[in-house]
């Protein structure tokens, strides 16, 4: 397999919900996970000292396509051209977001919708993911 061209920082699992408070304190208070961000209508979970993270969705909030994990990267131009370049299905134009992430999303060959992110260059939002299209 060829080197992409960019590195892959983290995989991180998707999660919408008519109940994201109660979703996300059911996932900290098990798992003793800290809250890493809070849009209010998104949150991103995690072990203290990192290890893995897990963004929790409000449904009413999101617009379809609604992507069931996100991928981050440190070069989301590279990563997009070689998905166009396999033929990817893009189910979300490469957008930078008023957030301060640059992303895209892409269908796998299940269909399966994967947002495919990093910080925008120009962005002072170095720890604000937002990952549902809005």
């Amino acid at each position: 397999m060829s080197e992409p061209g960019f590195t892959v920082g983290r995989i991180v699992p998707d999660l919408v919900t008519e109940r994201l408070s109660e979703l996300a304190d059911f996932y900290a208070d098990i798992f003793g996970l800290d809250t890493n961000m809070d849009q209010g209508w998104v949150r991103s979970l995690g072990p203290c000292g990192g290890g893995g993270e897990l963004i929790i969705m409000a449904a009413a909030e999101v617009e379809d396509p609604v992507p069931m994990m996100s991928i981050g990267v440190d070069d989301v131009d590279a990563a997009y051209a070689r998905a166009r370049a396999a033929d990817a299905t893009i189910v979300y134009e490469i957008t930078d977001e008023p957030w301060g992430v640059r992303r895209f999303f892409l269908a796998d060959p299940d269909g399966r919708v994967v947002n495919v992110v990093g910080h925008h260059p120009s962005s002072e939002a170095e720890n604000v993911e937002a990952v549902a299209h809005r």
